[in-house]
């Protein structure tokens, strides 16, 4: 099994770790535009970054002061290897952590399994978001 480690991130010195996760992932993979997916809110998150044994950034993942959690991304290489759901179980417990009651988010629909699995339940109908298809989750804690 591929070892990483789930840690917190500080986004003004470490933003572009995440910047080298979420660029391939949402704007290259995923045609999300640039000026999309770089918001007001990265500063005000708490941001979760998925390192592999050598230190190399391979997942992110961010919990905004609401309790949404969003910008979950994971490279290519290392999805299917426990890294999504390691980056989701660190948000949900800094969640916890902080006194935020429940957590939300607006998830990729494709994805809809993956937080089902994780105890979030779905409300609201399906939506468009980036040109994307999304649902919106949530999880009380």
């Amino acid at each position: 099994m591929s070892e990483f480690r789930v840690r917190i991130a500080d986004w003004e010195r470490e933003r572009e770790a995440m910047r080298a996760i979420r660029t391939p992932v949402f704007i290259q993979e995923q045609q999300v535009p640039q000026q999309i997916e770089w918001d007001e809110m990265d500063p005000l998150c708490v941001h979760a970054l998925a390192l592999d044994a050598d230190g190399t950034p391979i997942g992110t993942g961010r919990l905004a002061p609401d309790g949404k959690i969003g910008r979950m991304a994971v490279l290519e290489a290392w999805r299917g290897k426990g890294v999504g759901a390691a980056i989701l179980e660190f948000l949900v417990a800094s969640a916890q952590e902080r006194g935020i009651k429940e957590c939300h988010m607006h998830a990729q629909s494709h994805a809809l399994d993956f937080y089902l699995q994780h105890g979030f339940e779905t409300h609201g109908d399906e939506f468009m978001e980036a040109g994307i298809p999304h649902v919106n989750m949530r999880k009380r804690l």
